[in-house]
């Protein structure tokens, strides 16, 4: 992994916008749509990456056991 990151890192936009590029040299009016497809995987992307870190600084804050339901709640209770 200490290679394949960063050439990733490099690698990726690179690639992006050379593809961008022959888009635009093959057919000039789809490279819109082609830069709003890139643009919804992004988006898609940064959700669900968003919702990753949310979800774990949620689970760190938040205490085992919650005492607010009371003690009528408490697991192995019987009523």
């Amino acid at each position: 992994m200490r290679i394949a990151k960063p050439l990733l890192l490099i690698t990726t936009p690179l690639g992006l916008l050379d593809g961008f590029y022959e888009c635009y040299k093959l057919a000039g009016g789809l490279l819109f749509l082609m830069v709003a497809m890139v643009g919804v995987v992004a988006v898609g992307f940064g959700t669900v990456i968003a919702t990753i870190r949310r979800e774990e600084r949620e689970s760190k804050t938040r205490p085992l056991f919650s005492m607010s339901s009371g003690p009528e709640h408490a697991p192995g209770r019987l009523s």
